[in-house]
């Protein structure tokens, strides 16, 4: 028997503003889009097409949800998307409007830049060395 993370929920104010930033601007993959109700649908995302973990973006239902928007880590860097070019892929981002919050830096473990999405979402690109 194999385990393997298939997916973390990211909970976002709109479906639609979400696949707009991860997809176009950030340049994940569309994996899935299906709808379940009239207001609920199931939006997965992944880093490439065949990348094994997804994320499951999630439309907030509710004010305790709403709260979480932004700030489900806690104001921490809680994703961290893996690059083989970090140049490339931080001019790309950066380019089509990805607000990264510092200069790229090199630490021990890698080449790294932290930047958010709209909602306030902390993630690390980082190139491991």
């Amino acid at each position: 028997m194999t385990l393997r993370l298939h997916a973390i929920t990211l909970v976002v104010p709109d479906y639609d503003a979400a696949i707009a930033f991860y997809v176009d601007k950030v340049g994940f993959s569309l994996i899935q889009d299906t709808q379940l109700s009239a207001v609920k649908r199931w939006v997965l995302i992944a880093a490439s097409p065949d990348a094994p973990t997804h994320i499951l973006l999630a439309r907030a239902d509710g004010l305790p949800q709403e709260a979480a928007i932004g700030n489900q880590t806690g104001g921490r860097v809680g994703f961290f998307l893996h690059t083989d070019d970090f140049d490339h892929d931080f001019k790309r981002m950066s380019d089509a409007g990805v607000a990264f919050a510092e200069s790229p830096r090199v630490e021990p473990y890698g080449k790294v830049a932290v930047w958010s999405d709209p909602w306030g979402n902390r993630w690390d690109l980082l190139q491991l060395t």
